[in-house]
């Protein structure tokens, strides 16, 4: 599909009602395939995502204009933003039923606001294209389906860069996180933890070790302690286990970029086909009660931190 580039308009969009709140940002993971349309067995192994995706919407001070998310399932040489109204489907999974080939997200795109979100990477001097071929892949469906099942918010996809590069990606969330306050809805959609052959045992501990420097780069700090933290993901533990390839923690340094100084909190975090994964919200309360996880979690790193373990 060719990106085509578009002309910087003239002068400011507005696009939304005087002083909206200004919004959260996410990373969230999207699971396995077509998981949401499914019954039976494989979309149990969800459950408990689906219940903390769900709890999302509910919880924003108001509704979203638009949602820009960030795909770890779309990479381009140039940053890359979807302009088309009505986007199709990718059916980007293989090995299951013939009916999920045929399910439809039908939210609606929105080119204002894609034309916005160029106005604004342009104005802070990034090589941006937008794609009106673009369709949504499944790191957006699956993922939105629990969240909005009406399809009733529009959404606006965005490439991670092909360089793959940690800084390029949180510099990208920087630039976006003005338009927070215009009431877009920022989400990355990837894996805490991806890694499609590691699995048993060993694959768990790993995840854990990943997850536990992850809860602690993400949660404890903020703005360039953070930042600095998260640039050095690869020197984590287990970092290369958990991902062989980083497209999908990326879209979490756009979002932890577009979220500057706010706290982040942790709303997901479970065993998802024996790996520990997590979800994270930047600028929205800690939530009242850890879960059962975060308590094996909060255990796990204490056993880390005591045993010294660091790769």
């Amino acid at each position: 599909m060719q990106s085509l580039p578009i002309k910087q308009p003239a002068e400011s969009i507005s696009l939304t009602s005087p002083n909206p709140p200004t919004l959260p940002t996410y990373y969230l993971p999207h699971g396995g395939g077509p998981w949401p349309f499914m019954t039976g067995d494989f979309r149990q192994l969800f459950a408990s995502l689906e219940r903390a995706l769900a709890a999302i919407p509910p919880q924003l001070s108001a509704k979203p204009s638009c949602i820009l998310l960030i795909s770890a399932h779309w990479e381009a040489p140039v940053i890359t933003v979807s302009c088309a109204a009505a986007p199709g489907m990718i059916y980007d999974f293989t090995g299951f039923p013939a009916a999920m080939y045929q399910v439809q997200y039908q939210a609606p795109g929105q080119p204002k606001w894609a034309q916005r979100i160029y106005q604004l990477l342009t104005e802070a001097n990034w090589s941006v294209a937008q794609n009106s071929n673009r369709n949504f892949d499944h790191a957006v469906y699956s993922l939105l389906q629990p969240m909005w099942p009406d399809a009733d918010v529009p959404v606006v996809m965005m490439s991670l860069h092909t360089s793959l590069d940690a800084a390029l990606h949180y510099r990208l969330g920087q630039s976006l996180a003005p338009l927070r306050k215009e009431g877009l809805l920022i989400i990355g959609s990837g894996q805490s933890f991806h890694n499609l052959v590691a699995r048993g045992p060993q694959a768990r501990v790993m995840s854990l070790l990943f997850d536990s420097w992850l809860r602690d780069s993400t949660l404890k700090l903020t703005g360039t302690a953070r930042e600095q933290a998260l640039l050095q993901w690869k020197q984590a533990p287990a970092a290369r286990l958990a991902h062989p390839r980083e497209e999908h923690l990326l879209p979490l340094m756009v979002v932890a970029g577009a979220a500057a100084e706010d706290q982040a909190s942790c709303i997901f975090g479970d065993f998802i086909l024996d790996v520990a994964t997590s979800g994270f919200c930047f600028g929205h309360p800690q939530p009242e009660e850890p879960s059962s996880f975060d308590q094996l979690a909060s255990d796990f790193h204490s056993d880390v931190a005591t045993s010294g373990y660091s790769r």
